[in-house]
Formats: C-alpha cells, structure tokens, sequence
C-alpha cells in the first residue's frame, strides 16, 4: 500500500532567488501607467468582439489607443531622459 503524502514543502518551499528583486519591482512599477492603459484598450476591444462597433464604442477604443500610445511615450521619455548624462534632455 502507499501513503500519500504532502509535498507542500516542495511547492512552496522557493529560494529567495525565485523572488522578484527590488530593481524588478520598480520596473514593474514605472510600467503600470502602461500596463493599465493596454488593459483598458483590450477591455474596449473585447466590448466589440461580438457586436458591430457603435460610435461609442468607436470612440471608446479611439481614447484607449491614445492613452496607450501616450502612456508609452512617456515612459520612453521617463527612460531617455535617465539615461542621458548630466540630466540633459
């Protein structure tokens, strides 16, 4: 007969490797604005996968791209300009 054991010291039992680092952590955080932005515009994307697009949700998905689009924009200038040497934009 065999037992059946546990293995929750495997699963959970992660090195501290495994863990996102600090540096991960605000990368993540500095991408936010642009990571909710594109969740915005799928969401308006999937409003109109099983209808025809009304003018509003025409309008809806217009604003979403362009919050998406300025989102990224200004995370790549948030980047360029820590990058540049001597603050220099």
């Amino acid at each position: 007969m065999n037992h059946i054991v546990t293995v929750q010291d495997a699963v959970t039992a992660f090195p501290d490797f495994m863990e996102p680092t600090d540096a991960e952590l605000d990368a993540i955080e500095q991408e936010m604005p642009v990571i909710l932005a594109d969740v915005d515009l799928l969401d308006a994307q999937i409003i109109t996968l099983d209808r025809i697009p009304t003018e509003l949700d025409n309008r809806r998905l217009r604003r979403a791209r362009r919050r998406a689009l300025a989102a990224r924009l200004a995370l790549a200038n948030r980047t360029v300009g820590a990058a540049l040497p001597g603050g220099a934009a």
